[in-house]
């Protein structure tokens, strides 16, 4: 009976926990969301590269290509 009552107290124990980090899960992607949102509403400044891959400038004549 002692180790039944033990089992009924882990299972609580673990389903609370659960219920915690499922809580946690759902404010994080919450945050993550509204986040996301921000950043894309967010104001750029046009000097800015967005792009990933970034070179060099744009050679302004073909003498300077060379």
């Amino acid at each position: 009976m002692d180790a039944d009552a033990q089992a009924a107290d882990l299972l609580q124990e673990y389903e609370a926990k659960i219920v915690a980090l499922e809580r946690m899960v759902g404010r994080q992607a919450l945050e993550i969301e509204f986040l996301k949102g921000a950043l894309k509403n967010a104001a750029r400044p046009r000097s800015v590269t967005t792009s990933v891959i970034v070179g060099p400038p744009a050679s302004p004549s073909q003498k300077d290509a060379d």
